[in-house]
């Protein structure tokens, strides 16, 4: 019969078989969770030194059944076969119950048990795999709680054991075998042990790192507090304690300038507003309460922006909304409400008496926000050194939008923000 050998040409996994992994890894994580708590469990060490007890038992007896039946060695005499029995069976429950009846003090288990397993392989030249099983882990078990020496010393006389012991047989291969799996335990128990600290180390440089960085952002936050605080807040209180006091003690001011004085003592008085809330923000001691602190403005409040604006300037400012605004998101209408709000600042600063156009326009999934002011355009250089028309590209980009300034057609200065309004979902 011939048989051809032809290179397989892989193809890929079907979708089936990618189902069947996945289940696979779901049910082997299931497993490996339970298997973690019930070996957590306060009882768990106990039981299972119970049924390695059993079966150590029972191998034990079935062994020894087996030797008298056969009556080829001569290791137990017919005679004393009953008390014989009844020793090799208590000499393996030594060598597996103390595992759990002694697991709060392994120093202890590993002696009970090393004891027992010695004077089992002594006497009757024989060990049960639940006492390997036993020995082994208690060995574990010693490294893991840094007794690296006791297993160390634990494991010498079974080596000694091997060397004086008959060459050959199930004495000696046991006693070579736990000679050197003992020592290999422990030491697996020792990477184990410094595994775990050095994950608990870890943890807390974190931990430490995290809360060093908390305490530095908390205080940078502090210092700016303090310096908004005690310089700003204090000159902008200044300039309305005056604008208070020129209004009232200039004999023979028009009406006109006293309303200025007024707006001006009210902006200032605002802004002491907006700057408390702004402290209260970046103090996380600061007690203030929620209802100290009002709602972020938002489109609906553009019109007492004007209205500020018009009073503040005397000049025209007029608000243009064409088709219907949907709700948009919080921070767009925030970054649409500061634009203006900046836009207007800087016409009163750069155009006074200049006419203000504010329009929005919605368009598809886009909010159009244009200011055009009537003045002599757009500023010289020299006075672009602020930080008005960086805020307001920065603003936004903050919300995925963007914005751009420059001459309006037939003369004035336009600054135009393009930011996405996507609608609100209905509850």
């Amino acid at each position: 019969m011939a048989i051809s050998l032809a290179r397989a040409t892989p193809t890929p996994p079907a979708s089936g078989d990618n189902e069947h992994v996945g289940l696979a890894d779901d049910r082997r994580s299931r497993f490996a969770g339970r298997a973690r708590r019930i070996a957590a469990a306060p009882r768990a060490p106990t039981v299972a030194a119970a049924l390695l007890g059993v079966l150590a038992a029972a191998e034990a007896l079935w062994r020894a059944v087996s030797t008298h039946a056969s009556a080829a060695s001569g290791v137990i005499s017919s005679g004393d076969w009953q008390f014989a029995v009844v020793v090799l069976v208590l000499l393996s429950l030594a060598t597996t119950l103390p595992l759990g009846l002694l697991w709060a003090q392994p120093a202890a288990a590993g002696v009970a048990i090393s004891a027992a397993s010695l004077l089992s392989l002594g006497l009757f030249h024989m060990l049960t795999v639940a006492g390997v099983v036993a020995q082994l882990t208690v060995m574990y078990r010693l490294g893991r709680c840094g007794l690296q020496v006791l297993a160390a010393g634990l494991a010498a006389p079974f080596l000694v054991l091997a060397l004086v012991g008959p060459a050959g047989g199930e004495t000696g291969i046991l006693a070579v075998l736990l000679a050197a799996l003992g020592p290999a335990a422990a030491w697996a128990g020792c990477a184990r042990r410094a595994r775990a600290e050095a994950q608990a180390h870890r943890a807390a440089r974190q931990v430490i790192t995290d809360t060093l960085l908390q305490h530095t952002a908390r205080g940078e936050r502090a210092r700016i507090s303090r310096e908004l605080h005690d310089v700003v807040a204090h000159h902008i209180s200044m300039i309305a304690v005056q604008a208070e006091t020129a209004r009232l003690t200039t004999p023979d001011m028009p009406a006109a300038g006293q309303q200025r004085l007024s707006a001006i003592g009210d902006t200032a008085r605002a802004a002491l507003i907006e700057m408390r809330r702004l402290l209260g923000v970046l103090r996380e001691d600061a007690q203030t309460g929620a209802g100290d602190r009002l709602p972020q403005p938002g489109l609906q409040q553009l019109s007492d922006l004007l209205d500020d604006a018009r009073d503040a300037s005397g000049a025209q400012t007029r608000l243009i909304v064409r088709g219907w605004l949907p709700a948009v998101d919080p921070g767009v209408e925030l970054a649409a409400y500061r634009i203006v709000q900046e836009a207007l600042t800087n016409a009163r600063r750069h155009a006074p008496g200049a006419a203000v156009d504010v329009e929005l326009s919605y368009a598809g999934d886009a909010l159009q926000v244009r200011i055009r002011d009537n003045g002599p355009g757009p500023p010289p250089a020299s006075a672009l050194s602020g930080h008005g028309l960086v805020g307001m590209r920065e603003r936004a980009a903050a919300v995925g939008g963007e914005l751009h300034t420059g001459r309006a057609a037939g003369g004035g200065f336009l600054i135009e923000a393009t930011l996405p309004a996507k609608p609100e979902a209905a509850p």
